[in-house]
């Protein structure tokens, strides 16, 4: 009777296990041998019958990734009425029903309306481009099945889709692998699954009977004889079982919305603290002109009009229009000039408001190309002939060996010896020597050799060894203490962030028979050929535009700490005053800290390595917790976690699938400047939208504390309720111009993050400024209508009052738009038209036939010449307290801006020295 590893499910003719690995046999460490996950499975090594995999493909489904359903478009539009500002002006709406304010009703459900449809409708275009971008994971597979029990095996290729858990398939190099597999069989074989570790380099995979004790604890990922689906072969070849398919492998798994829900963004937090900071506003205003008017002029619900127009007043009603206008138009204009995807438009905010940028090193900073350094001797002396050595044994590997394409490492030694760097072959001509055979590299001996003759040297065959420092030294004919030595210094070399290639020789009588690794024995040790990654070209100056942004990176790799620092190092990337070292932080370190620990090392590291995607997300998120916005950049499976622990997360085009649907951004390439592009495309919104609010609710709130103390002096309201509305009619069309302005250069130097105590700090103070000029208006009117009376007096009051609003919001308009220099200011075309137009309205709207059926009648000349004298006095003022403030709160992030700055300067400096 046929047995099962303990803990299996147990089997029946027919029965298949879908799960992933581990639902095979529990646990990776003590994993089944090829036999018996082949028993489980209820397959064999010859594979699967034609019929059987049918049956299985309908009782298991499709081999293909979850893929999420589109939001419906009304679902959509719907979602978009929980934006808490969007509930606050419902309810002002319902009120304005149930007070019989019908106009002021219609106005905010409108407004409401139309902000939802614009978001609606730019969220559901930027989720169609993502769904074009959608890749599979792979094609086609090489499975192997039968047509009959009896029939002979073959091989052929099959859609991905149709492979079962149970069949047999081959892998070979440049295959992607398909699903979750258990190797049967393995030559050579490695696999990059950077895409679910971030691993750079590739790893090696061997079909073992049992689990290495030595990885017991590492992961799944670690166990040399596990696949998983999203891995690519770059070299050897393999024969692998499937044990789980579709929504059952370990690449599907981080793709289910419960692995982790994303916590509320930059934009969210902001729009939250100002929203409700109004809302107490708002809900205190109605109930306190209630009771004044009524205990101090008698005056009862006939006043409930007027009390909700004040606090509608108070509104910034044209926010969700002005947001969702201003965050469309800049993520329409990113996807037209840059091919950048902003599939959520708060990123866009989000984006603006990003200080700490985090990514990992490869493809961003370097190319994953490795270049020569040097080659050096057994003394650490240069030796240009340890290059040339190198160099026969990689010429000759590749013609040898028949593969494919030459290893990256071989072909960075080729290029150095060939003059594309400094080291050069020295006197050793590889063209001189004669292949006569070779020993690939194996996973397992983790050497190359390759036997050569020099014509003229009859009955010699030379023996050149390249590959890992520890494998070449224990084929090499040395004394302990020599090795020793050798390896100290090539660990000294490797914390350096060099990678390093041990060549050795020896010479051997000729002979006709084949060569085996049992010659690679005797060998003397000629040096070590050291190699580090190229940056990529744009990297230090895209790193050095950040810093003058204000945006601090850190990078989060699953490297050696060595390596990690070297580039960093070498792109001026470090913190002003530390040296490259101090600045790296490794994944063992993090372990040990707490969470209130780790933020504090998090904002003075540069550099984490050996991350793990949990060690990503743990340090993105105690980023968070100390204040920063944070932008993560990744496109693998592993970076899952920090993506959605960021407040912004950044993909390029050609990221895994799932990595795609969790971004908020989707980047052309994976590239720093088109961060940089991304960036500053969110900071001209955000700058507008601040621009807007600080405008807006400064102006609002004066007019309200002048209207409120007004009509408790009066023994008329100061302004009808029509009147208010027509008002705020007139300054949400002339707001609408904020979405179309072209904020001045200042905005894009600094984070641009919408912080509700600045709000509230600039608002208080400008708004009292505001209301003395209304409030001085109202002595202006006094004096200019003493001798009117009745409703003549009224009418002209009202009039008065409502020009006088509009001239001053005008004013507030030009005045304090964001700007530091007189020049910045004269900028901003569509504010400056929009203020004189409201300005002319507000001068002109009471001499129409309009002005009489709102209540309101011509004013004396005397009146435009007073307030002509008032307005002069308040813009002096507004001008002089706006310097003020400057001087007082300067830009929040200047000084971040400032260090940044310096300190790239001085690396780049200290580098170039």
């Amino acid at each position: 009777m046929n047995s099962v590893p303990e803990g299996s499910p147990p089997t029946a003719p027919g029965h298949v296990t879908t799960g992933a690995p581990a639902a095979v046999v529990p646990g990776f460490d003590a994993g089944p041998t090829p036999l018996q996950t082949l028993r489980a499975l209820g397959t064999g090594p010859r594979g699967l019958l034609e019929a059987e995999a049918e049956i299985r493909l309908a009782r298991t489904g499709e081999n293909v990734l979850p893929s999420r359903r589109p939001v419906p478009w009304p679902r959509r539009f719907l979602r978009s009425f929980r934006d808490p500002f969007t509930s606050v002006l419902l309810c002002l709406g319902l009120v304005s029903a149930l007070a019989t304010a019908w106009g002021t009703a219609c106005v905010i459900l409108a407004l409401v309306a139309v902000s939802c449809l614009l978001r609606s409708t730019e969220e559901h275009r930027a989720d169609r481009s993502t769904q074009a971008l959608r890749e599979l994971v792979a094609t086609t597979a090489t499975v192997v099945r039968r047509s009959s029990g009896d029939s002979p095996l073959r091989e052929r290729e099959v859609p991905v889709a149709d492979l079962v858990p149970g069949d047999v398939i081959r892998l070979r190099q440049g295959d992607l692998v398909p699903a979750d597999v258990r190797l049967l069989r393995a030559d050579g074989l490695t696999v990059h699954q950077s895409a679910l570790t971030g691993e750079s380099a590739p790893v090696v995979k061997q079909a073992l009977d049992f689990a290495d004790p030595a990885l017991s604890g590492a992961g799944p990922f670690a166990q040399p004889q596990w696949c998983f689906q999203g891995s690519c072969v770059t070299s050897g070849s393999g024969t692998a079982v499937i044990v789980a398919t579709g929504g059952e492998t370990r690449f599907a798994a981080a793709h289910d919305d419960r692995a982790g829900q994303r916590s509320a963004s930059a934009f969210d937090r902001s729009v939250r603290g100002i929203s409700w900071t109004l809302i107490r506003f708002m809900l205190l205003t109605p109930p306190l002109v209630l009771m004044a008017n009524a205990a101090l002029r008698g005056r009862g619900l006939e006043t409930l009009p007027f009390a909700v127009a004040v606090a509608v007043g108070l509104t910034p009603e044209m926010l969700p229009v002005i947001v969702t206008t201003t965050l469309a138009r800049g993520a329409a204009r990113l996807a037209r000039t840059s091919g950048v995807i902003v599939k959520r438009l708060p990123a866009l905010h989000d984006l603006g408001a990003v200080d700490v940028l985090c990514l990992d090193k490869t493809g961003t900073l370097t190319e994953d190309r490795p270049v020569v350094a040097a080659a050096t001797d057994g003394r650490d002396q240069a030796d240009p002939d340890v290059l040339g050595w190198a160099t026969v044994n990689a010429l000759w590997t590749l013609q040898l060996a028949d593969l494919p394409t030459a290893d990256a490492l071989d072909e960075a030694v080729m290029d150095a010896a060939g003059g594309d760097g400094p080291p050069s072959a020295g006197t050793v001509d590889p063209d001189a020597y004669e292949g006569v055979a070779v020993l690939p590299f194996d996973p397992v001996r983790r050497v190359s050799t390759a036997v050569v003759r020099r014509p003229g040297r009859l009955g010699v065959h030379t023996l050149v060894t390249k590959g890992a420092v520890e494998a070449v030294l224990d084929r090499c004919a040395m004394d302990g203490d020599e090795r020793d030595r050798l390896l100290a210094l090539a660990d000294r070399k490797a914390a350096s962030g060099l990678r390093l290639l041990a060549v050795a020789r020896a010479d051997r009588a000729s002979r006709a028979g084949a060569y085996t690794p049992a010659d690679e024995r005797g060998l003397t040790f000629l040096g070590l050929v050291a190699l580090r990654d190229v940056p990529v070209p744009s990297a230090a100056d895209a790193l050095g535009v950040l810093a003058r942004r204000g945006v601090r990176v850190k990078v989060l790799t699953g490297d050696h700490p060595g390596t990690a620092a070297r580039v960093c190092a070498d792109l001026g990337l470090r913190a002003e005053g530390r040296s490259g070292t101090d600045d790296v932080v490794t994944a063992e370190l993090v372990d040990t800290l707490s969470n209130a620990e780790l933020v504090g090392v998090a904002d003075r590291a540069v550099v984490f390595a050996r991350c793990t995607p949990e060690h990503k997300a743990r340090i993105v998120s105690a980023l968070r917790s100390g204040g920063g916005t944070t932008g993560f950049l990744g496109d693998g499976v592993n970076d899952l976690p920090a993506l959605r622990a960021a407040d912004v997360g950044i993909v390029p085009r050609n990221a895994v699938d799932v990595a795609r649907e969790a971004a908020d951004v989707v980047l052309a390439e994976k590239d720093l400047t088109a961060i940089d592009r991304a960036v500053k495309a969110g900071r001209r919104s955000s700058g507008n939208i601040a621009a807007y609010l600080r405008i807006t609710l400064s102006s609002n709130l004066g007019n309200v504390i002048a209207m409120l103390t007004a009509g408790l002096m009066l023994p008329f309201l100061p302004m009808l309720p029509a009147q208010v509305l027509v008002q705020n009619l007139c300054f949400d069309a002339a707001q609408l111009a904020f979405a179309f302005d072209r904020p001045p250069a200042s905005v894009l130097r600094r984070p641009t993050a919408l912080r509700p105590r600045d709000f509230l700090r600039f608002i208080t103070g400008f708004g009292l400024l505001n209301a003395a000029a209304d409030l001085a208006t109202f002595g202006v009117l006094a004096l200019a209508l003493h001798n009117a009376s009745g409703d003549g007096g009224e009418a002209a009051f009202h009039a008065g009052w409502f020009t006088e609003n509009l001239l001053t919001q005008a004013l507030v308009m030009v005045l304090l738009r964001t700007g530091r220099s007189v020049v910045e200011r004269r900028a901003g075309g569509p504010l400056r038209a929009a203020a004189a137009g409201l300005a002319a309205v507000g001068v002109t709207l009471p001499l129409t036939p309009l002005g009489p059926l709102l209540g309101m009648s011509a004013l004396p000349p005397l009146y435009y010449l007073l307030l002509g004298s008032v307005l002069g006095l308040y813009a002096i003022g507004l001008t002089a307290a706006r310097r003020r403030y400057e001087r007082r709160h300067p830009a929040d992030a200047s000084e971040a801006v400032r260090e940044g700055v310096g300190a790239w300067r001085g690396a780049r400096s200290a580098r170039t020295h």
